[in-house]
């Protein structure tokens, strides 16, 4: 028998931790961004005989893990496979007061396949990626934790657009984890915790927004989904601007009014900006996408009119090896033929997807937040720069930049606007109201992502 254990300190109460751990949406916050983990199906949420079933891809497989929970209280559970990878696994989940925080203790016990030959091929690889996973998962819960116990608030009815993006699926299970319930705009036929909306057509169900405290609208079609052609574009303009108009018009009819509208827009707001910094007093600039996101914010007025506070978020480039710019990067940089587009100098304003999800709760709960705002991390980096970290951690070389003209050959408008192009934008609204980043380095912040982190850090 092979066994594991791992234990850090939270600045909250064990059973806060605990039950945190079983509200839904805290399993999702724990699987690193590096495995391929999902729940598939499960019955109950923490307690004694509840199961749960995981499938874990690595490829060429598709794996299904059983597990079931046994011994749940409020200071713990207990995890035990019921088929899987393992031929025996135990995991033991204690939450030991300590002061006014807690011990969070995790302590496994496990038999790998094929008896002392499983253990000589995979013991010390099962036993690495262990500590790997588990320091990642101990820094998530604190973060998360802290988050919630900085905002005092009740439990609120949130309803979120786009919950099935990269943002919106993350913030959703950070929601539910923390004692929030969150319903989805979908459109299609609605289910449990489902509103139904067409956007296109101009249909949205008001009545089922009645009473919800929080809207947060992230809806809009991929701005990197291929070469800007006319159709491409009209796309991107009208699912934002006929979505937030759709949504906005409907809450400002509402007989009980949401308190507040959280309304996505985008940093391609200030257009290219060269060196100087700019911050939310800057005007808007030039080129398509500071057009589309003019007119995404000018959208949301309806509800603005209507008395309910308005946050435009100007997300920046939210970092996530799962989807967008950095799962697009990763491929070519791990064969070690990543490049520089054009000379490298604009400036690319990034941010960690957990600072995304900690920003957006924020103004959630902070009324002095109104207008425009923006979810960048304080230490904006050029291209070049962004490159040569990413390169850095990855242990792979950064090749010469690829010629501006052929970004243009390749990429079209598309290109021009989002790698030729940048502004350094800074969150001073954010820091303004007291918002606190987590992951402000960007080097720390991608070894965090891709489970590269040194030694003894986090």
């Amino acid at each position: 028998m092979a066994t594991f254990s791992y234990s850090s300190s939270v600045g909250v109460g064990a059973q806060q931790a605990c039950a945190w751990h079983g509200r839904p949406g805290g399993f999702e916050r724990l699987v690193p961004p590096w495995e391929n983990l999902r729940v598939a199906a499960r019955t109950g949420g923490v307690e004694d005989g509840s199961r749960w079933d995981l499938k874990l891809s690595r490829w060429p497989l598709t794996l299904t893990w059983v597990a079931e929970h046994r011994d749940c209280h409020e200071l713990g559970f207990k995890d035990v496979q019921l088929a899987g990878p393992f031929s025996r696994w135990e995991h033991t989940h204690r939450f030991v007061p300590d002061g006014d925080g807690c011990t969070l203790d995790d302590s496994i016990e496990y038999d790998l396949p094929l008896g002392g030959l499983g253990a000589l091929v995979a013991g010390g690889y099962v036993q690495r990626n262990l500590q790997r996973t588990f320091r990642w998962r101990h820094t998530r819960v604190a973060h998360d934790l802290l988050r919630h116990a900085a905002v005092d608030a009740e439990p609120a009815d949130v309803v979120i657009s786009g919950a099935s993006g990269l943002i919106g699926q993350a913030l959703t299970a950070f929601l539910t984890a923390g004692g929030h319930r969150v319903r989805r705009l979908v459109r299609r036929q609605p289910g449990e915790d489902e509103i139904a909306w067409d956007p296109a057509r101009g249909e949205i169900d008001a009545a089922a927004l009645e009473g919800a405290h929080i809207v947060i609208h992230l809806a809009g079609a991929p701005v990197a989904g291929g070469r800007w052609t006319d159709a491409r574009k009209r796309l991107i303009m009208d699912s934002r601007v006929d979505g937030t108009t759709v949504l906005s018009t409907a809450l400002a009819g509402l007989t009980n009014k949401p308190h507040t509208l959280i309304s996505a827009s985008a940093i391609g707001f200030y257009g290219d900006c060269g060196d100087e910094p700019v911050d939310e007093t800057a005007p808007q600039g030039g080129g398509f996408l500071a057009d589309v996101c003019g007119r995404w914010e000018q959208a949301s007025q309806p509800a603005r009119d209507a008395g309910i506070r308005v946050a435009n978020a100007r997300i920046g480039v939210a970092l996530s090896q799962r989807s967008g710019a950095l799962a697009e990067m990763l491929p070519p940089f791990r064969m070690g033929v990543g490049a520089v587009a054009g000379d490298g100098r604009p400036w690319l304003s990034w941010v960690a997807l957990d600072d995304v999800l900690g920003a957006l709760h924020h103004a959630a709960f902070t009324p002095a937040l109104v207008g425009p705002f923006n979810i960048v991390s304080p230490n904006a980096q050029t291209h070049e720069g962004f490159a040569k970290t990413l390169g850095r951690v990855l242990r792979r070389p950064v090749f010469v930049p690829l010629p501006k003209a052929a970004v243009r050959l390749i990429f079209g408008e598309l290109g021009q606007e989002t790698l030729l192009q940048g502004a350094r934008v800074q969150p001073a609204a954010l820091q303004r109201t007291g918002f606190e980043f987590r992951f402000p380095d960007l080097e720390e912040t991608l070894r965090v992502e891709l489970g590269r982190v040194r030694s003894g850090g986090c």
